[in-house]
């Protein structure tokens, strides 16, 4: 066989409806969309140097009919809210004759939704690929190659082919120091696909990573991907120092996001390296102001503090907080939408991705939900991956009108025009940036097109931006490039928002009309031959 291959790397449509898709504000900074695909360029770099390789992105481009006569071979895959589009590529393989190879997390959990696929790749890749590239070699064309979970050695993970992204594209690039998290939350898949003990890169590889992303011309906001950047901090605090330096030496080219749990808060030497080293943004998974359903949920982490001292002290660093909510929890008693708006509004967090509560394929949830005979049957197949509308697939304690009213009311509440930009105000006095930002490119022109549009995102939202500013301005004006990033994602999270309170309305209309009715429950054989 021929040493060398054509192969047409294709990353699938995310579902559209999404508060994950901030296409509005991807407009703004003349982006497509918000994050480049890392796992497919890292697979991209584990393939043989003298194969051919061209990436598509879905979400970004059209994918031609030259790209799949091109193609020798091709390779796709992702998370759940992808699964459509990729089983729909599988099938344009399959019709025109193409080797079709996949991969990720939503096949790792459910590779019998994925068997028409040539080759099925489970797991993380890095000590796997060889095997595929050995069998692609041999002639064959089918397979399944496994890794075992949690164990692989990611100080062998290659320099991603970030030569193959269309950096201009996406608002920001991710890069990866670590994979795993030590906490074992019943509702989270992180721990079943990567492990409780997270592994770390070396302070070479992330600084290599940072490196290419630098000669490419690249400037502006990097993304650390982590499940949780904080889940090793013996190895975090070694490498931030070096970080800082390669930002010293590189005169501060980035600012980083990244997740963690809110237990950040507790190490204040941790905090002030982050923000020393341009740390703006941190995503943390609060889930609910409940102790006894963080309890039930196995979140503990999240019970030993005060919500409100710990988000205001991360603020205090100058690093914003994007949270995650989640409603429709068994431990849930009466109505809890008062409890989470009081939450969110004491911790001033504007940007709250509030969803209905979904067993994910492999979690604790899902397994305990199956032996207690609540479990929905035949959900996944057509599953678009959005809690927002897509959740509850089980049997709910509350009943289910409850869950759902409270859920909209949450909605409701948190993204009207006066309560989100009062959140964006409180929080611009709260966030204490040392470093002022580093002005790139296309940032004046997306502020002047933020600032004709935002009065079409909602009654009210042009007065109340306007407000927000001008406090910034004249007590933090330090935070102004941040509140302004903030408020143009209310260009996508207000109309969102409003949209899903139309379509919880129209679903608690057919539970009270008697329209809606339960499937199903799936009986544990049937789970246990789908797991296999």
């Amino acid at each position: 066989m021929t040493d060398r291959c054509k192969v047409l790397m294709i990353f699938p449509l995310f579902n559209a409806g999404s508060f994950w898709n901030y296409r509005e504000a991807c407009e703004l900074a003349g982006a497509r969309y918000p994050a480049a695909p890392l796992g497919l360029i890292t697979v991209a770099a584990l393939l043989p140097e003298s194969w051919e390789i061209r990436l598509i992105n879905r979400n970004t481009e059209l994918l031609t009919d030259e790209d799949f006569e091109w193609a020798d071979l091709v390779m796709t895959g992702g998370m759940l809210p992808q699964r459509n589009d990729a089983l729909h590529l599988i099938e344009m393989c399959r019709a025109c004759d193409k080797p079709v190879a996949v991969g990720g997390p939503d096949v790792t959990s459910t590779p019998a939704f994925y068997s028409a696929a040539n080759f099925q790749v489970l797991g993380e890749a890095e000590e796997i690929m060889g095997d595929f590239v050995s069998v692609w070699r041999s002639g064959a064309r089918q397979g399944v190659f496994e890794a075992p979970m949690g164990k692989t050695d990611v100080t062998k993970s290659p320099l991603p082919r970030f030569d193959l992204l269309k950096l201009d594209q996406y608002l920001h690039v991710g890069i990866q120091f670590s994979r795993g998290c030590p906490f074992s939350c019943e509702f989270c898949d992180i721990i079943e696909l990567y492990g409780r003990v997270p592994r770390t890169k070396t302070n070479g590889q992330v600084l290599a990573e940072l490196d290419a992303l630098y000669a490419l011309g690249y400037r502006g906001h990097v993304d650390f991907v982590d499940d949780n950047l904080i889940g090793n901090k013996k190895a975090l605090k070694k490498f931030l120092p070096e970080l800082k330096s390669w930002q010293n030496r590189n005169k501060f080219p980035f600012e980083f996001s990244t997740e963690a749990s809110v237990n950040l808060a507790d190490d204040d030497d941790l905090l002030r390296s982050l923000a020393e080293t341009n740390f703006f943004a941190v995503f943390v998974g609060i889930e609910s102001p409940d102790t006894d359903t963080l309890v039930m949920a196995q979140k503990k982490q999240n019970t030993r503090r005060s919500l409100q001292q710990s988000i205001a002290k991360i603020h205090g660093a100058g690093i914003f907080v994007n949270a995650g909510f989640i409603v429709g929890f068994d431990s849930e008693k009466g109505h809890v939408a008062a409890g989470m708006i009081e939450c969110i509004e004491d911790t001033s967090i504007p940007v709250c991705m509030v969803g209905l509560l979904y067993a994910l394929p492999t979690t604790q949830l899902t397994r305990r939900l199956l032996a207690e005979g609540r479990l929905f049957s035949g959900g996944e197949q057509t599953q678009s991956g959005d809690q927002c509308t897509a959740g509850l697939n089980f049997e709910t304690k509350r009943p289910r009108r409850d869950v759902l009213s409270d859920y909209r009311t949450v909605l409701e509440a948190i993204y009207e025009p006066a309560a989100y930009f009062g959140r964006v105000r409180r929080l611009g006095r709260m966030l204490k940036r040392e470093r002022a930002h580093r002005m790139i490119r296309g940032d004046l022109r997306s502020f002047v097109r933020l600032l004709f549009r935002i009065h079409r995102a909602g009654p009210g939202a042009g007065g109340q931006f306007w407000r927000m500013l001008l406090d910034c301005a004249v007590h933090n004006p330090k935070a102004l490039p941040y509140v302004v990033m903030v408020s143009a994602l209310y260009l996508h999270l207000g109309p969102f928002a409003r949209q899903v309170v139309g379509e919880i309305d129209r679903e608690i209309s057919d539970v009270d009309s008697g329209r809606w009715q339960a499937p199903p429950v799936e009986r544990p054989v049937e789970a246990e031959l789908l797991a296999v």
